[in-house]
C-alpha cells in the first residue's frame, strides 16, 4: 500500500494505493485561505498539519487492514509558498502563498543582483518564493532576522512527518535559489535575498528516500515506519500520477488557470517568453510549462455576468463546431503570464455585432482560451519542447466542443483518460512506490488508458489559423490603449 498526500490550497487530499496501483481509499479535508490585505494570501502552517491528521486518521480508521500493509508515503503540495520557521522549527508568521502578489516590488530588484533567469530558469515574479523573503525582510525585519529554515508547504508537512528538512528538486526550482540545470542551490541566487544554503532544506529527488515515518506517529496510525519520498511540486507530481516522465509527453490542464506541461531530457530555459523551466520529480528530467490564468474562470466570469450555469452556456454550441465565431476574446481577466509576462494585461471582446447573441460570446471565450494555449505551445516549442499530443484534464474538459476547438488552434491531438483520479495525490503515491521499490520504470508510472482522441480537424483548423494571427495582435493594441 502507497499513501500520497496533496497539499492544495483549499485541501489536503489523501489516496490509497494498493500494489497494483489502484485507489481503495481517499479523503479529503478543507483548508481556507487568509487575505489579510489587497493582493495578499496566507495560510497558517499548522492548518495543513491538522488537515493532514484528519485525512491519514480518516484512512486509519477505514482502512486499518490496509494501513497496516503501509510501503511507503508521498507528498505533493502547492509550490512557491514561504514558510519561515525558527531555531526550533516553529513557523514565525502565517505562510505566504503562491498567489500573494505584494513582493511585486521586489521582482526587479532581484533581477538585478544576480542572474535568476540563467541560473534559475525563470523570470522573477511575485507569485515565486524569492521574492516574498526580500519582502520580509524589507518589511518584517526582526522576523527576517529570526528565520532560521525557509520551506515549501509540503516540506513542513515533512517536517512534521519525518523529523527532516528536506525538498524535492521539483519543487525547489519553483523558489528561484535552485541551479536548475545543476539541481543544487546557487549560492549566488540565494546571496541576493539575503540567505545561505543554512537557511535552505537538503535536497533529493522526488523518488528518492527523504526519511522515515516517526515512530508516534506510525503508532497512532497503526502503521510501519515507512520511507517518505521526495514528492514533487504540484504539476510535477501531477504529471508523475500520468505516466508523464518521459521527455516528449505533456498535459494540458483546462482548469481554473490554463497549463500546457511537457517533460524533456535537459534544462530548456525561455524566460523571454515567460515559459516556466523547472526540474522534474524523477531523476535527470526537467519540465517547461505555459501558464495563464483566466482558462475555466473565463466562461465562470461570463457565467456570472450572464446569471446562468456554466454547464449550460456550453450546452448552447452545436455538438460539432464547424466555423470560428464571429467575435474574439483575449483571456486576460487576472493578468497573464505565458507569453506577455504582464500583471496588468487586461481581457477584451473584439469583432462584436448586433447580431451576437450570448452561443458566440460562449464560443469567443472557449476560443480565446484555446489561443492561449497555442500561445503556451508556441513559447515552448521555441524552447525545444513540441508536442505532438497531450492528456487533457481539469473540469473544462468535460465539454467536448471546447477540446475541438483547442485541437484546431494548437494543432494537438488531446487524448481523454477513460477513468480515475489523475490528480497530484495520485503522483504523490506513485513516487512513493518508486522509492519504496527502487523503480522508476513505466510499472510505477504507467500512463492512464486513453477513453477518447480529440485529433484536430483540418479544415476547422485552417479557420482558425488566420483568427489566430488577429489574436496575436488584439493583444499590444489594447495594451496601447491601457
Amino acid at each position: 500500500m502507497y499513501l500520497g498526500l496533496d497539499i492544495g490550497t483549499s485541501g489536503v487530499k489523501a489516496i490509497l494505493l494498493d500494489g497494483s496501483f489502484a485507489e481503495i481509499g481517499a479523503a479529503h479535508a478543507p483548508l481556507t485561505v487568509s487575505r489579510p490585505a489587497p493582493g495578499w494570501s496566507e495560510q497558517d502552517p499548522d492548518s495543513w498539519i491538522a488537515a493532514c491528521e484528519a485525512v491519514i486518521g480518516e484512512l486509519a480508521a477505514s482502512r486499518p487492514e490496509a494501513m497496516a500493509t503501509l510501503r511507503g508515503i508521498g507528498l505533493s503540495g502547492h509550490m512557491h509558498g514561504a514558510t519561515l520557521l525558527d531555531a526550533s522549527d516553529r513557523p514565525l508568521r502565517p505562510c505566504i502563498l503562491w498567489n500573494d502578489g505584494r513582493s511585486g516590488d521586489q521582482c526587479a530588484e532581484l533581477e538585478s543582483r544576480a542572474d535568476f533567469r540563467g541560473i534559475g530558469g525563470n523570470i522573477v515574479m511575485a507569485g515565486f518564493t524569492a521574492p516574498k523573503l526580500l519582502w520580509v525582510a524589507q518589511n518584517e525585519p526582526v522576523i527576517f532576522e529570526r528565520t532560521a529554515k525557509v520551506l515549501l508547504p509540503k516540506d513542513y508537512v515533512r517536517l512534521w512527518l519525518t523529523g527532516e528538512h528536506v525538498s524535492d528538486m521539483s519543487d525547489a526550482a519553483g523558489t528561484l535559489w535552485l541551479d536548475v540545470k545543476r539541481r543544487d542551490w546557487s549560492d549566488d541566487l540565494l546571496a541576493a535575498t539575503g540567505l545561505s544554503r543554512n537557511h535552505m532544506p537538503a535536497l533529493v529527488e522526488g523518488t528518492a528516500l527523504s526519511g522515515h515515518l516517526r515512530r508516534d506517529l506510525a503508532q497512532r496510525w497503526g502503521v510501519p515506519q515507512v520511507p517518505v519520498a521526495g514528492g514533487g511540486g504540484d504539476n510535477a507530481a501531477t504529471a508523475c500520477g500520468m505516466g508523464i516522465v518521459a521527455p516528449g509527453t505533456g498535459f494540458l490542464s483546462l482548469g481554473t488557470s490554463g497549463v500546457l506541461f511537457a517533460a524533456t531530457d535537459s534544462f530548456a530555459p525561455n524566460t523571454q517568453d515567460a515559459v516556466h523551466a523547472f526540474c522534474h520529480a524523477v531523476p535527470e528530467t526537467w519540465h517547461q510549462m505555459g501558464v495563464f490564468l483566466s482558462a475555466t474562470d473565463g466562461l465562470t466570469w461570463l457565467s456570472e455576468i450572464v446569471g446562468r450555469p456554466v454547464a449550460d452556456l456550453a450546452a448552447l454550441l452545436p455538438t460539432q463546431i464547424t466555423a470560428p465565431a464571429c467575435s474574439g476574446f483575449l483571456p486576460y481577466l487576472s493578468g497573464e503570464r505565458t507569453p506577455h509576462n504582464d500583471p496588468g494585461a487586461t481581457g477584451a471582446f473584439w469583432g462584436l455585432t448586433r447580431a451576437a447573441g450570448l452561443p458566440d460570446l460562449v464560443q469567443s471565450v472557449m476560443e480565446g482560451v484555446a489561443m492561449a494555449f497555442a500561445d503556451c505551445d508556441r513559447a515552448m516549442r521555441a524552447a525545444g519542447s513540441g508536442l505532438d499530443a497531450a492528456y487533457v484534464v481539469g473540469g473544462g474538459a468535460r465539454s467536448d466542443q471546447w477540446l475541438q476547438i483547442i485541437a484546431a488552434v494548437t494543432g494537438l491531438t488531446l487524448l481523454k483518460p477513460r477513468s480515475g483520479d489523475l490528480g497530484a495525490a495520485l503522483g504523490a503515491a506513485r513516487l512513493a512506490a518508486a522509492c519504496a521499490e527502487d523503480d522508476i520504470s513505466d510499472r510505477i508510472f504507467a500512463a492512464p488508458a486513453v477513453g477518447a482522441e480529440v485529433r484536430p480537424e483540418p479544415e476547422l483548423a485552417a479557420l482558425y489559423a488566420e483568427k489566430y494571427d488577429t489574436f496575436r495582435r488584439a493583444y499590444p493594441q489594447l495594451r496601447s490603449l491601457s
